[in-house]
């Protein structure tokens, strides 16, 4: 983290409120605080985390970019 006042530390999270709002909220009624809860979980722990792309990964999901990283780390270890 940096310095007070420094616009790069919201960054990341300004950033993915904006995809939320933007790709699941607008436009959307929810009837109950319940129906809301299950889309937004739904969103964020399946496609979110899981299947979008992230520009800041290389444009690949953070799974794919974990197990990327597992990998390069094994063969970085058995290379050792």
């Amino acid at each position: 983290m940096s310095r007070k006042g420094n616009c790069w530390d919201n960054a990341p999270t300004e950033s993915f409120f904006n995809s939320l709002k933007n790709e699941q909220v607008h436009a959307t009624r929810y009837r109950t605080h319940q129906e809301a809860m299950a889309d937004l979980f739904e969103y964020i722990e399946v496609f979110h985390n899981r299947s979008r792309r992230h520009s800041s990964l290389g444009f690949v999901s953070p799974v794919q970019f974990l197990q990327n990283w597992l990998k390069a780390q094994q063969a970085e270890d058995a290379a050792a």
